[in-house]
């Protein structure tokens, strides 16, 4: 029980130096890009904004990864 609490204090703090770090990240560098990828290009955003958006999808995607794999785990255990 205890141990579970300090993991998520140590997570939380983590995040939260992360998320710290992109939102001063993005004070300083206001600077607009595009993304170009093969034909299709984005509208010009803040440098500081297409990073946020990145790691906010990356957080989404790597918190539903494991839910997958214990979907293709089961599969491999029943045949």
């Amino acid at each position: 029980m205890i141990v579970t609490i300090v993991k998520n204090i140590i997570i939380s703090i983590l995040l939260a130096f992360w998320l710290g770090a992109i939102a001063i990240f993005s004070i300083q560098n206001i600077t607009l890009v595009s993304l170009k990828f093969i034909l299709w290009e984005s509208i010009e955003l803040p440098i500081g904004v297409l990073l946020s958006f990145c790691v906010g999808g990356g957080l989404i995607i790597g918190s539903l990864f494991p839910l997958f794999l214990k979907q293709t785990r089961k599969k491999r255990l029943r045949t």
